[in-house]
């Protein structure tokens, strides 16, 4: 199998079920995003050597690969008659609460926010909160797809608390990684 087709030359793709539409649109928008997360993780992960956070992102990019899955398949293609899902697998609230699970454990170990924290703190840091900068992206193209078109809310949810995980995580590594986190303080004197 080639992995070029020649059918998107004109700038149209087929979603899930076969309807094809532009490339500009907001679906394959919100789809590309995800990809784009997707990619940036698997460069955090790179540096990563803690195996508990190397699983987490390892599921975390399977996981987005289900949301992308879904963002590329109308909703009106989604369920069968049946009412169950046309796709293997779809996010749940046990995806969600599996981040919030992550995230508490990782704020046990982290000095209390009293300021914004300016992105850095070491290199691997760097890379998550570049992720979580997309992944807010992510999410607000999301939103911007279902103004126009019906999205589940737990894709939404989803990338809403995985860009807090991400957050967290960076500030996480900062200090797993013996790196100083710099703060914006508008009271200091720069």
């Amino acid at each position: 199998m080639k992995i070029y087709t020649k059918t998107g030359d004109k700038g149209q793709t087929a979603l899930y079920g076969g309807t094809r539409v532009s490339k500009a649109s907001a679906r394959v928008e919100s789809y590309g995003n995800i990809d784009e997360l997707n990619a940036f993780i698997g460069i955090a992960k790179s540096n990563i050597h803690d195996i508990e956070v190397l699983n987490q992102l390892k599921k975390i990019q399977f996981d987005l690969f289900t949301v992308g899955s879904e963002a590329a398949t109308p909703v009106d293609k989604l369920m069968l008659a049946n009412g169950k899902s046309r796709l293997p697998l779809i996010i749940s609230d046990k995806e969600i609460e599996e981040l919030e699970k992550w995230m508490d454990i990782f704020d046990e170990e982290l000095e209390p926010l009293q300021f914004f924290i300016l992105p850095g703190g070491g290199q691997t840091a760097t890379f998550l909160h570049a992720a979580r900068t997309i992944c807010r992206r992510a999410e607000r193209s999301m939103v911007f797809l279902n103004e126009t078109e019906e999205v589940r809310p737990e894709l939404i949810k989803y990338l809403n608390r995985l860009s807090d995980y991400l957050f967290v995580l960076a500030r996480y590594v900062s200090k797993l990684d013996n790196e100083p986190e710099e703060y914006w303080n508008p009271n200091e004197e720069r």
